[in-house]
Parts: C-alpha cells; sequence; structure tokens
C-alpha cells in the first residue's frame, strides 16, 4: 500500500507499517480473532491453559477510550481510513514508535478471520489488576456482579455504570472475563475506563463493602424485597446482581444489608440483569 498525499501531513506518534500479508508475524496479536482456541484476546483455553490475554479494543471510539485508559496501547491494525479519523489520538506523546499495521480491508478479513466494519484494532498487554479496596477508595456507588457470564451483558453493564454514575464494578464467582472483546467492544471502551476489581474471596468480600461504609443491595424480586426507591438513598450504595435466572444465591443475599425490587407489571417478574442494573443506577442518579 503506497502512502497517499494525505499523508504527509498526517502528523502522528505513531510508526506507520504497511502490511501486504496476512501472514506477516508482525500482525499476530490480531490473528484468529474468530478462533476460539487462539484468539489472543482468551485469557483460559477452552482447553484450560493459559491464553495470550491481549485486550483488544475494536473500532474509533473504543480505540480512542483504550488510548485514555490504564491499557496502553502497544500496535494498532487498521485501514487508511481509520487511521486518519484517529489522526488526533495517534499524535499522543505517549504513542511514540508504537506500530500502526495499515492494511486494505481485504488483508485485514483475512488476519482477523472475519470482515471488520469497523476498520481499526488496538491490542494492549492487561496491566495488574486492581484490589476491592483501590476501586472503593473515593467511591459512593458500585456495582457487584455474581454469576453474570454473558459478555454482552456485562459489556452493557460497563456502559450504563459509566453513563449513570457508577463509580467500579467488582466482580463476585461464576462471572465472565470483563476484558474479552465481546464485552470491551458493547461497553463502548467503558470497561477499560471504569475501574474494576474481582473478589478473590466470595462472598466473603462482601465485608470489604461493609468496613469501606457501604449499604449493600440485594436485587431481587423475592420475598422480603422493599421497592427500589426504599433502598437508593444512603451515603455509599453497592447494587448486587446476579445472573439471569438464578439470579442472586442466598448465600450472598444473606449479606446484604436489604433486598430491593423493580415495581413490574403485567406479570412479569423481572427484567434483563443489564437492563435492571440501569433502573437502579437512574434511581440512585437521580437523588442527586
Amino acid at each position: 500500500m503506497n502512502p497517499t498525499d494525505a499523508d504527509q501531513d498526517l502528523d502522528v506518534a505513531v510508526s506507520v507499517v504497511d502490511i501486504t500479508d496476512p501472514a506477516d508475524p508482525r500482525v499476530a496479536d490480531f490473528r484468529d480473532l474468530s478462533s476460539v482456541d487462539r484468539r489472543p484476546d482468551v485469557a483460559v483455553r477452552a482447553d484450560g491453559g493459559v491464553g495470550r490475554g491481549l485486550v483488544i479494543a475494536e473500532g474509533v471510539f473504543v480505540t480512542q477510550r483504550m488510548i485514555a485508559s490504564r491499557f496502553t496501547p502497544h500496535a494498532f491494525f487498521g485501514v487508511n481510513r481509520r487511521m486518519h479519523e484517529l489522526a488526533v489520538d495517534l499524535a499522543n506523546p505517549s504513542l511514540a514508535g508504537v506500530p500502526f499495521y495499515r492494511a486494505s480491508a481485504e488483508v485485514m478479513a483475512e488476519t482477523i478471520g472475519f470482515h471488520l466494519n469497523r476498520g481499526v484494532l488496538a491490542a494492549a498487554h492487561r496491566p495488574a489488576e486492581s484490589t476491592i479496596a483501590e476501586v472503593l477508595d473515593g467511591a459512593r456507588t458500585v456495582v457487584v456482579l455474581e454469576g453474570v457470564n454473558d459478555h454482552e451483558n456485562i459489556g452493557s453493564i460497563f456502559r450504563n455504570a459509566a453513563g449513570l454514575g457508577v463509580d467500579a464494578v467488582i466482580f463476585g464467582a461464576g462471572c465472565a472475563d470483563p476484558l474479552y472483546r465481546r464485552c470491551v467492544r458493547v461497553s463502548m471502551g467503558h470497561a477499560l475506563l471504569v475501574p474494576f476489581a474481582k473478589s478473590a474471596d466470595w462472598p466473603g468480600d462482601l465485608d470489604l463493602l461493609r468496613a469501606h461504609g457501604f449499604t449493600t443491595v440485594a436485587m431481587t424480586p423475592g420475598a422480603g424485597s422493599v421497592q427500589l426507591a426504599e433502598a437508593v438513598g444512603a451515603a455509599k450504595v453497592a447494587f448486587l446482581v446476579g445472573a439471569e435466572g438464578p439470579g442472586l444465591t442466598e448465600a450472598t443475599m444473606q449479606r446484604c444489608d436489604v433486598r430491593a425490587r423493580i415495581p413490574m407489571t403485567r406479570g412479569t417478574d423481572s427484567l434483563n440483569v443489564a437492563t435492571a442494573a440501569a433502573v437502579a443506577f437512574y434511581e440512585r442518579i437521580s437523588r442527586g
């Protein structure tokens, strides 16, 4: 791919490298994204082995949010048009020398395993994980997930959290990887910006929330729950949500301060977990 006249005026910090061969080893971090066993964003492979666990941003908006996050990109892969759309972001001095592998849409499709309409990818290594105590520092509203293993739901929860004033996400037992490519994409990159931490002692780590002054609110339509509006007024609130279907375990709910429900109509007992979380976040933020 030959540089265009427009490239002469492109002022970026990255190093632009043209790729014409899908087998080029320099784009290995982006290869086989549709493969269950070989995709680079898998931390634990299906056979139990250790995967590469890279964080992959997909599309212009998500790539911009990766650049602005603690997940520092070490490589980009995209078509010429997307590189120009990202020119301001790619001029960031922190990206000096980072390769932007430029290719045609056809070469990208052969490399990653499918046609990518969004036209650009970025890859980052995973930084050290934050602790629960770290993400609770200064927080007033957090959401705690138990058994939520659907990547799209997790991505949606991050996006809702970002837009509705939630300070952090905490993962209890049985949750899917929040840095899986689909989670990051559905979150519109907010999984890279909203602080999160994983519990190492579940549900015992709920005691850490209490020690930090949080009122823990278990979201459940079950008996003994109060209406949501009655449960969101404390100075610090942690909303707990569980997997669709089973919901939160009884052991977890017993450790919570209050059980709360969203008023429902027409015989419906519950909402999608990401939607229910969004309702709770809005109820909380609407209190000012």
